[in-house]
C-alpha cells in the first residue's frame, strides 16, 4: 500500500530504488507517527470531520498500534512503502471508512515531518540527560583527584602543571558547550509542522494551534512554506549539536588512550574493561575508548553530509529528504552508545599519583620560577632569560609547588562555578 497509490503498478526495480531502507528507520519514528496521528484525528474530530464515534474508534486502535509498536511486535512488511502507509491501512482493515478518514487535511510530507520533529526533540532531551550525567561523573573525579599532579602539554611537549582536577572538569565545562548546542537544536525542532499538508497548506478549516498544544510543541511553525523548509534544517541543527558533543568526545577517548599507554601511564581502567591480542599476551588495549573515538569522528562528518544531501534545492519537497534518516538516526544511536559506554567505563578509572617523580617532568615548573622572578621585581624578559641560562647550563632546581589563585587555574578550578553554569544550561 502507498498513500499516493492511483492503482497503476509501479516497476518493482524503482519500488525497491526508491523505498531503500525506510521501513526499517520508520520503525525508530514509529510511535511518534502515531502521536501526531492522535493528535490530527482529535482535530478532525474538533472541527467536524470525524464524529463522535469515529475518533473514539481510532483513539482505541492507535493506542493499540502504540503498544504493539512499543513491544517490539510491530513491522512494515514489503507491500508497505512506510510507516504512515501501514498505519493507515491497519485503521481501515480494522475500521473500514472510518480509517481512511485520517488523512483527511494532511499530506504524507507533513506526516514525515511532524513525526521527525517529535522524534529530535524526544532525543536531543534523551542526549542531553546522558551529558549531564557524564558531567556529573567528570566533576566528581575532578572533586576527587583534584590534588594530583599531571603534566601539562602543548606541541605535544613538556609544557605546564596541571591536574587531575582541571583534566577532567576541562571535559565537563566542554560538554556544557555541547549542550549549548543541543539548546539551540532543540529551538529549531521544537516547532509544530502538522497541517502544512504537502508544503501549501490545506482549504479544510484546521486548527493548528490545537495540534501544538495537543503534541507539546513550544510553538507553531506558522507559515506552511516554511515548515515543509525546515526538512533538511532540523537535522541538519541536530547534527551540528551531535557533531559539537563528538568533537568534545572524540578528544577525550584520545586522552585516555594516549594516557592509558606505557609511555605516559597516567591512568588505566580494569582489565575487564579492556581487549587482548591474539598472539601478544601482555597487551590490555583500550578499544572501547577508540571505537568512541572512532563512532564520534564520524558523526563530525555529518553536518556536512546533510549541507551536501540539501545543498541547493530550491523550497519544496524532493525525494532527496529521504536519505536524510539514512545519515541522523544511526549517528543519534552512536552518540548515546559512546556517552553511556565513556561514562560506565571512566566509572572505575586509576590515576597514577606519582606521575611527577619522574625527573622529566622538572621543567614544568620553570615558567612558576620565572613568575617568581617577575614577582621578586626583575622584568619579565630578563626573568626569562635566567631560567634560559639555568636550564640549558643544568643549574635549573624546580620548586614544585605551584600557587596559582585564579579562577580556573590549578589551585582554583572553579568547580562550583562550573556546576552552576551546568545547572543553568540544562534549564535553558
Amino acid at each position: 500500500m502507498k498513500l499516493w497509490d492511483k492503482g497503476l503498478a509501479t516497476d518493482k526495480k524503482i519500488d525497491q530504488f526508491t523505498v531503500g531502507d525506510d521501513r526499517n528507520l520508520d520503525l525508530v519514528i514509529a510511535k511518534y507517527d502515531v502521536k501526531a496521528s492522535l493528535a490530527h484525528a482529535k482535530m478532525l474530530h474538533k472541527i467536524g470531520l470525524l464524529q463522535e464515534e469515529e475518533i473514539v474508534s481510532i483513539e482505541k486502535e492507535l493506542y493499540q498500534i502504540s503498544k504493539t509498536i512499543e513491544e517490539g511486535n510491530f513491522i512494515i512488511e514489503d507491500d508497505f512503502e512506510d510507516i504512515h502507509s501501514k498505519i493507515e491501512f491497519v485503521l481501515t482493515q480494522k475500521l473500514g471508512d472510518t480509517g481512511k478518514k485520517i488523512h483527511t487535511a494532511r499530506s504524507r510530507n507533513d506526516q514525515v515531518l511532524v513525526a521527525m520533529h517529535l522524534y529530535l526533540k524526544d532525543e536531543l532531551l534523551g542526549i542531553k540527560s546522558l551529558l549531564k550525567a557524564l558531567c556529573d561523573q567528570l566533576l566528581s573525579l575532578a572533586m576527587k583527584h583534584k590534588e594530583i599532579a599531571l603534566p601539562g602539554y602543548t606541541h605535544l611537549q613538556i609544557a605546564m602543571p596541571s591536574s587531575f582536577g582541571l583534566w577532567f572538569s576541562a571535559f565537563a565545562e566542554s560538554f556544557i558547550d555541547d549542550i549549548y548546542f543541543i539548546n539551540a537544536a532543540l529551538k529549531v525542532v521544537d516547532q509544530n509542522p502538522l497541517g502544512s499538508a504537502a508544503g501549501y497548506g490545506s482549504s479544510f478549516p484546521i486548527d493548528r494551534e490545537f495540534t501544538t498544544k495537543e503534541l507539546g510543541f513550544q510553538t507553531l511553525k506558522y507559515n506552511v512554506v516554511a515548515a515543509q523548509m525546515s526538512r533538511g534544517k532540523s537535522e541538519k541543527a541536530t547534527a551540528f549539536a551531535l557533531s559539537s558533543i563528538a568533537g568534545t568526545l572524540s578528544k577525550l577517548a584520545m586522552d585516555v588512550c594516549l594516557y592509558m599507554s606505557q609511555n605516559f601511564n597516567f591512568i588505566s581502567i580494569p582489565d575487564a574493561y579492556t581487549t587482548g591480542s591474539s598472539i601478544m599476551p601482555h597487551k590490555k588495549n583500550p578499544d572501547v575508548f577508540e571505537l568512541i573515538r572512532g563512532k564520534c569522528n564520524k558523526i563530525q562528518a555529518l553536518p556536512y553530509e546533510l549541507t551536501l544531501l540539501t545543498n541547493n534545492l530550491p523550497s519544496g519537497y524532493h525525494r532527496d529528504f529521504q536519505l536524510l534518516k539514512e545519515g541522523i538516526i544511526p549517528a543519534i544511536q552512536n552518540i548515546k552508545a559512546s556517552l553511556e559506554m565513556a561514562q560506565y567505563a571512566l566509572q572505575n578509572i586509576t590515576v597514577n599519583d606519582q606521575i611527577l617523580e619522574d625527573p622529566k617532568y622538572d621543567y614544568l615548573f620553570s615558567v612558576d620560577a620565572l613568575n617568581q622572578l617577575v614577582q621578586d621585581g626583575m622584568s619579565f624578559r630578563e626573568a626569562y632569560v635566567v631560567i634560559g641560562e639555568e636550564i640549558q647550563q643544568g643549574r635549573y632546581k624546580p620548586v614544585k609547588n605551584t600557587q596559582h589563585t585564579h579562577i580556573g587555574s590549578i589551585n582554583n578550578p572553579g568547580f562550583d562555578e562550573i556546576r552552576a553554569k551546568l545547572i543553568k544550561a540544562m534549564d535553558l
